[in-house]
């Protein structure tokens, strides 16, 4: 079960640029169907937002264990995709995540390190500033 992710996130095409912007959209779909079925991804999602006045214009969710999600940034096929991809949109980012079953460890993680901090730790925090 996918237990990691990677966040692929872009904004608007650069002006002028709008049918090249959509032929590396249609590229990006291709390559992630092609990484699923040879086993370098689990799968992926996309999603297009509607207007909002954000920089963000959508994203792609890529879905994998964490091994696979580990290699894809180092994968060549992928970093062309990027290097195109950030030549042609707005704010393109990758952005590593924790889904699925991978949520819960992390969450017990986090918790573990509240229990550290204790209760009323932020007003501590303010002390050392000269709040």
């Amino acid at each position: 079960m996918a237990d990691r992710a990677l966040f692929i996130g872009f904004g608007a095409p650069v002006r002028g640029r709008e049918e090249r912007a959509v032929e590396v959209f249609n590229e990006f779909v291709d390559m992630f169907g092609r990484m699923q079925s040879d086993g370098r991804i689990g799968g992926m999602e996309v999603s297009l937002l509607d207007p909002h006045g954000g920089d963000l214009g959508g994203f792609f969710m890529v879905q994998g264990s964490q091994a696979q999600c580990a290699a894809l940034p180092n994968d060549e096929e992928f970093r062309r995709a990027t290097i195109d991809a950030s030549l042609i949109v707005e704010n393109f980012g990758v952005v590593p995540a924790v889904t699925g079953e991978g949520v819960g460890k992390e969450m017990a993680m986090y918790s573990e390190a509240v229990k550290k901090v204790g209760i009323g730790a932020h007003a501590l925090a303010g002390a050392h500033d000269g709040a």
